[in-house]
């Protein structure tokens, strides 16, 4: 896989000077959930998205190379997956999604294969 997963696209055009906490998330087909929490880490930044009554308060852990826009207006941010392929994706693990390179790439594993 030619993109890099785990930074910001650079036509998305973040610096990390903004907080993305509590920022609305929008799949290819519609909305699926809110920032809860972030990481601008080299190498790591990623997304945490609490899906809310969607797929039951499950929370979901988004590589920052999918973000396709982020519209600091509307407080909305845009990923390049579907809502199935995020409800599919694996269970957001708290202790491990920084610097288990083992999580990182099982992440990297399903959300490349599964291009929308």
């Amino acid at each position: 896989m030619s993109m890099n997963m785990w930074g910001y696209q650079s036509a998305v055009g973040y610096t990390g000077s903004t907080s993305l906490i509590g920022y609305r998330v929008e799949a290819t087909d519609g909305d699926i959930g809110k920032v809860d929490k972030h990481s601008d880490d080299v190498g790591a930044a990623h997304l945490v998205v609490d899906t809310g009554t969607w797929i039951f308060g499950r929370h979901v852990l988004i590589p920052a190379g999918l973000v396709t826009d982020i519209d600091t207006a509307e407080e909305r941010i845009y990923v390049d997956r579907t809502r199935e392929e995020i409800k599919n994706a694996p269970e957001f693990d708290a202790d491990k999604h920084t610097g288990d390179a083992q999580y990182q790439e099982q992440l990297v594993g399903y959300y490349g294969g599964h291009r929308a």
